[in-house]
């Protein structure tokens, strides 16, 4: 092993796959080139409930150029897999607005766009239902929420301990629907072959091969072959490069299914899709909306005696999803007496999914809102508050932590921070017009490492390696952190590893979600090169190669590990207007080892700028009479600007987490959302006096209250 070989990770490096994106010449789904690609613009539904009639395509079919015009009464059958959102054109019945009931595939994607406008549907509508509220008659406990966690759960005594309670918080808080738009929409490519054997294509001895945005190839085979009526080895999925998904491409949705239909009815002829910008608020996913009543108990040195909280979601009658809002509230805190509960509203609207930190994100506003109000109430600095209830094991399953330097991330974060302890009390801090408050928050994160990815290895000669794992990159760094790691394990300079990802053809990745991603596969390229090195020594024969399977980490088995970290933000509130600007925020955070710091603070920095966003600014608004979210582009659904984020910054404490993977690494992706939503408010309430519990902050929030 060369000296420059050593640890390759946790030195800042530029990003691999960076000139290739900067020159243009990486391809995204879209831009994969295929011989004269046709293109589908879609049709979807006009009414909130009920069935489509009939579909007049006479004249769009009349168009020169149009190539197939397909409705649920011509498209290509699926098989009985195909359920909720993947039954595509099977059905004349409508769930939702917005639903896709047909499709126009033409020359060009001007044609199809034209002849699409021309269609006529015609319906049977009946009453919808899109009003979510947490006293829906028709609420119900799920089987599990999302991440397959019980739905309820209770330990201790917790009606004998607010019973005793000497302070009690009671409040509901409430975060709104809420839409992924990453740069790049969803998009697929699909070719279908049923003569491959007559194909020259690179993908001749795949029947369905689909170039789509996702950050899981592997599930998208998984998903979809069975729905095709395909075995796995007949489908493939190719995805090298993606413009963000912030979670909303972890899995396939009705555009796939659409996609591979279209090119099921044009063999032989790829066909390209592109999502608009309009329906990247219909049938891809999107943040439910929650609602939560949190009960805090605890004596008067604010030590915390009991704890419930109610959690309140929106699903779907197309399929079902139920944000795990209160799983994060059952460790954080040492607290006896828990109890924790989960209701699903199903509503007649799209199927919610998962977007950046789902469950967490709203489920820890809401406590760590709770949190401050309980501060207050007890005249304790909040960062003292959190700290008297530290628990030294996890208090659901007794296990010992893995790493837990919480505290730390407080104490160290305050101070670089410049937090004052010594007077909390609300609007009293001012220059000219401008009301100025502090906030904290902390964040927490399970770590997840997914089962089944595995790695090949292939030695290439002079001191080269090829590295294949069917693992994705989100822009989140995976190209460059995967090499680094192989690097590491392998002995040799980062430059010295060809590594390939992107492909269901590869060795199998599991899904590039919930932080999980660079735990999971770097696990396997770890195992892989330790198997490589035993079966071919320091001196392996050029064309050596071999795979492996990440086993499961039994180190999990006696070890609790979570990611945790500390966000603190300073407002600034005009007195008259109640503009709110957040002029520096600042976060700490516990995460094992760093592999690459470069692209790991741009991804703490990007989940810190989310929970201002959340805070501030992000509202998706269905109208109850149509059912559709009328807010529908970028326009009219407010991200920040550049001007809105201003000085951002994050670190992380020195460490290393050996019990959750042998890289010493836990996952970063999602905990820089976390709970920086709740630091914004909280420095709301201390620069105004206003307490606001319901996402997004408004400005009619503040105006009757400001001093």
């Amino acid at each position: 092993m060369s000296p420059e070989a050593i640890r390759a990770s946790g030195h800042s490096t530029a990003r691999i796959d960076g000139p290739a994106k900067v020159a243009g010449t990486a391809p995204y789904a879209y831009e994969h080139p295929v011989d004269d690609p046709a293109y589908l613009v879609p049709l979807v539904s006009a009414v909130g409930r009920g069935r489509v009639d009939r579909i007049d395509t006479a004249a769009a079919e009349a168009i020169p150029g149009v190539l197939k015009v397909l409705t649920p009464w011509n498209a290509p059958r699926l098989t009985e897999k195909a359920e909720g959102e993947y039954s595509v054109l099977q059905t004349p019945e409508v769930l939702y607005r917005g639903q896709i009931i047909g499709a126009v595939v033409a020359e060009s994607f001007e044609i199809a766009r034209e002849a699409c406008s021309l269609l006529q549907a015609e319906y049977s509508e009946e009453p919808h239902d899109v009003v979510f509220r947490s006293d829906h008659p028709d609420a119900y406990t799920p089987e599990t929420v999302n991440g397959g966690y019980e739905p309820d759960t209770a330990r201790g005594d917790v009606d004998a301990a607010f019973a005793r309670a000497e302070t009690v918080i009671d409040q509901w808080y409430s975060t709104p629907e809420e839409h992924n738009n990453p740069l790049e929409p969803h998009t697929v490519v699909a070719v279908w072959n049923n003569d491959p054997a007559a194909s020259d294509q690179d993908s001749a001895e795949y029947t369905l091969t689909l170039y789509t945005s996702t950050q899981h190839p592997h599930g998208v085979v998984g998903a979809l072959a069975p729905v095709f009526g395909l075995e796995p080895d007949r489908m493939r999925v190719i995805c090298p490069y993606i413009g963000g998904g912030f979670g909303s491409k972890g899995g396939p949705h009705a555009h796939d299914v659409l996609g591979g239909l279209a090119a099921q009815s044009l063999p032989g002829r790829p066909v390209k899709f592109a999502v608009s910008r309009q329906d990247m608020f219909g049938y891809v996913g999107y943040r439910s909306p929650t609602a939560s009543r949190l009960r805090l108990a605890a004596d008067r040195d604010g030590n915390l005696t009991g704890l419930v909280h109610e959690a309140f979601t929106q699903s779907s009658r197309v399929t079902e999803f139920v944000e795990q809002a209160a799983v994060p509230t059952r460790n954080l805190y040492e607290v006896a007496n828990v109890r924790t509960s989960h209701r699903a509203v199903t509503l007649d609207v799209p199927a919610p999914f998962w977007m950046r930190a789902p469950g967490e994100a709203p489920g820890m506003f809401a406590g760590e809102v709770a949190m401050d109000e309980l501060a207050v109430e007890l005249g304790v600095d909040p960062i003292e508050l959190r700290i008297r209830n530290e628990p030294d094991v996890d208090p659901e399953s007794g296990l010992p932590w893995s790493s837990r330097r919480l505290v730390e991330c407080l104490r160290e974060g305050a101070r670089r921070f410049g937090w004052d302890p010594s007077d909390r009390r609300p609007a009293v801090r001012r220059q000219g017009n401008t009301l100025i408050g502090t906030g904290v928050a902390v964040a927490t994160y399970p770590h997840l490492i997914n089962p089944g990815s595995e790695a090949l290895i292939r030695y290439l000669g002079n001191g080269r390696f090829s590295v294949r794992i069917g693992a994705t990159d989100l822009g989140t760094g995976a190209w460059t952190a995967l090499t680094l790691i192989a690097a590491d394990a392998l002995g040799c300079r980062p430059e010295d590893v060809d590594l390939e990802i992107g492909d269901s053809a590869l060795p199998n990745g599991t899904v590039a979600g919930g932080s999980s991603g660079t735990s999971s596969w770097g696990t396997a390229i770890v195992t892989a090169a330790e198997e490589f090195g035993k079966r071919f020594g320091d001196d392996p024969s050029p064309g050596a190669e071999l795979s492996a399977t990440a086993a499961e980490n039994s180190e999990l088995e006696h070890y609790s590990a979570q990611s945790f970290g500390a966000h603190f933000a300073e407002v600034h509130v005009d007195a008259d207007t109640g503009e709110i600007r957040v002029p520096r925020m600042f976060g700490l955070f516990s995460v094992g080892r760093v592999i690459n710091p470069r692209t790991a603070r741009s991804q703490f920095i990007g989940g810190m700028s989310f929970g201002i966003s959340m805070a501030l600014f992000e509202e998706s608004i269905r109208d109850p009479r149509f059912g559709h979210v009328v807010n529908h582009d970028l326009s009219e659904y407010h991200v920040p600007t550049h001007a809105d984020i201003r000085e951002v910054e994050a670190d992380w404490l020195d460490e290393e987490d050996l019990h959750a993977t042998p890289m010493g690494s836990r996952g970063i992706g999602e905990i820089g959302i976390v709970g920086s939503a709740a630091a914004v408010v909280n420095a709301i309430w201390h620069a105004t006096g206003v307490r606001v519990r319901n996402l997004p902050v408004r400005l009619d929030d503040l105006l009757p209250g400001l001093p």
